[in-house]
Parts: C-alpha cells; sequence; structure tokens
C-alpha cells in the first residue's frame, strides 16, 4: 500500500468506540434507512456541492431528536478506540494532514467529543452531518474534507480513508472516481 499524503478518519467506530455496541448498531441502521427513503425522494442526490453552505442534509432532524434524547455526556457514550493516539501521532510526527469525516451531527455530539478526549488538534478538518449536504455513502463528506485540508489535491497525492463500514468504502470509491488523487479504502 502506497504511503499516504492525506489520512481521513470515519469517527464512530473508528475513531471512537461506543461503551454499548448494539446503540451503534441502531444508530448505524437508522442512518441507513434515512438515507436510503431520503434516495426515493430526493432530485439532488448525485449533485456535488462544495460550496461553504452546502443545503441541509437529509435526516437531521431526526439526529437532532437522538442526540437531545441521550442526555448523557459523550465520556459515558464512546471512548478513544485503542491505538488511536499512536496512530495520530504517528500521521502528525510526519507532517500527514489528517480529517475525521463522520455521518453524526458536530453540534452536541462529535465536536464535544473530539473537545473531551483532546482529539480535535490533531484534526485538520472536521466534517459533520450539518456540514454536508449528502452523507456517506456519498462521497460529499470526504470531497469536502479532502478541500479544507488541501483546495486542489494532486494525482501524486494518495489518500487513505479509515473507516469500519460498508458506506465508508463506497464513499471512497466514488470519491475516487471524482479526484486526480488516489483515494484508498
Amino acid at each position: 500500500i502506497e504511503k499516504p499524503t492525506i489520512v481521513l478518519f470515519d469517527m464512530d467506530g473508528t475513531t471512537v468506540r461506543h461503551v454499548n455496541p448494539a446503540f451503534l448498531g441502531m444508530l448505524e441502521f437508522l442512518d441507513n434507512i434515512i438515507y436510503k427513503i431520503g434516495n426515493l425522494f430526493s432530485k439532488r442526490k448525485n449533485i456535488i456541492d462544495l460550496s461553504d453552505k452546502p443545503a441541509a442534509p437529509r435526516g437531521l432532524l431526526v439526529h437532532r431528536m437522538l442526540h437531545k434524547m441521550r442526555r448523557k455526556p459523550v465520556d459515558a457514550i464512546v471512548q478513544p478506540c485503542p491505538g488511536i493516539y499512536l496512530l495520530l501521532n504517528l500521521f502528525h510526527e510526519n507532517n500527514i494532514p489528517i480529517g475525521v469525516v463522520s455521518n453524526s451531527l458536530g453540534k452536541g455530539y462529535g465536536h464535544d467529543v473530539l473537545k473531551t478526549f483532546s482529539l480535535a488538534p490533531y484534526f485538520q478538518a472536521m466534517i459533520f452531518r450539518e456540514d454536508i449536504s449528502h452523507s456517506k455513502p456519498h462521497p460529499d463528506p470526504i470531497l469536502r474534507a479532502l478541500k479544507e485540508i488541501k483546495e486542489d489535491p494532486s494525482a501524486d497525492d494518495v489518500v487513505w480513508y479509515i473507516g469500519d463500514r460498508h458506506k465508508d468504502i463506497t464513499a471512497t470509491i466514488e470519491a475516487n472516481k471524482l479526484m486526480d488523487c488516489k483515494i484508498i479504502p
């Protein structure tokens, strides 16, 4: 595998893991259903929108409701994945820019997770549900993270995307079709 020039991480299940894996499974299941139902009715499913203010993503209301209902601090819900600091430090020491790409909300969850576990300083790009028009498996979040890290990744760039779900691989494959750089899931 080629040495990366940029690395992107998924958050839930990759950077942090849930104390209750069944809860993560339920959230992923709901997220997949919201995505599929939204695609049935969407007129903009294949549009890539990298503007500063993307159209609101589908399912945002459901995510906000779930986060309001949980009423637990993030450190009671998730913990850093074993070895994540070692890996982040390795990339940081080698001057490889890092981003995090998540279908989760940033406000009320994602940013709190990154702050609570002192992960935020590692990431040059932090892309969450409210920052994108389409969630993974659409390539929009990956493309947006790459744009934040490097305006125009070249053919010399090798991007690693580290995720834990099929939708992460699908998003990576679709993003690779649209970019000059090589994006490896």
